[in-house]
């Protein structure tokens, strides 16, 4: 009841904001502010929300897909970001000297799982960073752009729009009264709008009432499509081999909304105790040094691959070695029947725009 009345109290001042990005949009809409369309075919992912809606795991879906499997595979493609978090400016391009600290946790990520597939860039100014990855790399053929759909400036080939089923933008308002970075009715930009974090068993007539949630929002040809997670075993940072075998662990994570994490993580192990940081938290060795300290026996410390990158940079190699740390890679996983129709929107806009 305390959180309804604050909300009411705040929603005046939801209204300013939302009028503020109504009219910066306005201004983009009416070409009064300059928005570029890259000569390279470009595909923008975002969402409405403050917060984690499973970017990273569509970026990296996104990736294989274009690399692997889809009609147009093979193209020399890049992925480019803000680099969240990192303590460097301006555009970049990872190497394996990057760290968190000047990439950011995401795109260095990226950069460890797909450096043979992806150049992984990041660059907060992203037509600068276009410009400046097309100058150096004229052989690019197709960029990911990583949490972009407020990003006016650059006029994506293909925008896709993310939802978290847990926090439905049609249910929520601008800030500081809600998450919302716009009004509900920017999803009208997106091409495609993937509802992300559903329950595997989610039941048609289910996702046909969200559907008709968002539908108002967005253009009457836009297609939705529901998606979930999906959490592989975990792996050691000592050698990256799979272990199957665990079953007693504490929880470490850095995440917007790590809900869904630690329900799977309930599941499927016995979960001593979940230390929530920050999202994008930058770890110091006093953290890691609590935790180790705090570790029960036969125990072993289990985080994300986010936060794996930033942990991992604390340890010795003697630490790395001896020590149970292990990190649980996740994927984007669409409900059945909705993975072959997304793909299929992916090939129709790929073929549409080259």
């Amino acid at each position: 009841m305390k959180h309804l009345f604050s909300q009411w109290l705040l929603l005046p001042l939801s209204g300013l904001y939302g009028l503020v990005t109504d009219f910066r949009n306005w201004l983009f809409n009416n070409q009064l502010l300059k928005a570029i369309r890259p000569s390279v075919y470009t595909v923008g992912i975002g969402n409405l929300t403050v917060g984690g809606t499973g970017k990273t795991p569509m970026v990296e879906f996104l990736i294989k897909w274009y690399q692997l499997t889809g009609s147009d595979k093979g193209k020399e493609t890049a992925t480019l970001s803000r680099g969240y978090g990192r303590r460097t400016t301006g555009f970049r391009i990872a190497t394996n000297s990057d760290t968190a600290a000047t990439i950011g946790d995401e795109p260095l990520q990226l950069y460890r799982k797909f450096s043979s597939l992806v150049r992984v860039c990041v660059g907060e100014r992203r037509v600068e960073a276009i410009e400046a990855l097309l100058q150096r790399h004229p052989d690019t053929q197709q960029i990911l752009l990583d949490d972009a759909f407020q990003h006016r400036a650059v006029q994506p080939h293909l925008t896709i729009l993310l939802m978290d089923y847990n926090r439905p933008f049609y249910d929520d308002y601008p800030f500081p009264a809600g998450r919302l970075r716009e009004r509900r009715k920017g999803a009208r930009r997106a091409d495609g709008i993937v509802v992300t974090k559903c329950p595997p068993n989610l039941w048609a007539t289910e996702q046909a009432r969200i559907a008709s949630r968002i539908r108002p929002y967005a253009r009457p040809e836009t297609p939705i499509f529901f998606a979930g997670l999906h959490y592989s075993s975990p792996v050691s940072f000592a050698d990256h081999r799979v272990n199957s075998s665990l079953t007693s662990v504490i929880l470490v994570s850095g995440l917007a909304n790590a809900d869904p994490l630690e329900h799977y993580v309930r599941q499927a192990f016995h979960l001593h105790h979940h230390y929530r940081f920050a999202d994008h938290y930058t770890y110091t060795r006093a953290n890691l040094d609590e935790l180790l300290a705090t570790l029960p026996a036969d125990t072993a410390i289990l985080t994300t691959e986010k936060d794996w990158v930033k942990l991992d940079a604390l340890l010795t190699p003697t630490e790395r070695e001896k020590l149970p740390l292990y990190y649980l890679p996740v994927a984007m996983q669409f409900l059945p029947g909705h993975e072959a129709q997304f793909m299929a929107f992916l090939d129709e806009h790929t073929l549409k725009n080259r």
